[in-house]
């Protein structure tokens, strides 16, 4: 199985809301959400491949878990 990449922003993204249930996406700076993206355990791409765009996509598909969930 292909680990996490950062163009996978709807799977890290149910990742991120597995691990973080009760977190907002929307309170979370994007420097945490760097940190919290490349300590998954699945996550396998470049740390630094990482741009606003990408992180924006990731946070937003989070957002979006998280309101069906509420």
């Amino acid at each position: 199985m292909q680990g996490l990449a950062w163009d996978n922003a709807e799977d890290i993204a149910l990742a991120l809301y597995e691990q973080h249930p009760d977190v907002d996406p929307l309170t979370v700076r994007f420097t945490d959400l760097h940190k919290w993206v490349t300590q998954l355990e699945d996550f396998d791409d470049d740390p630094a491949k990482s741009s606003e765009g990408k992180l924006e996509a990731i946070q937003m598909a989070w957002h979006e878990e998280y309101e069906e969930n509420q």
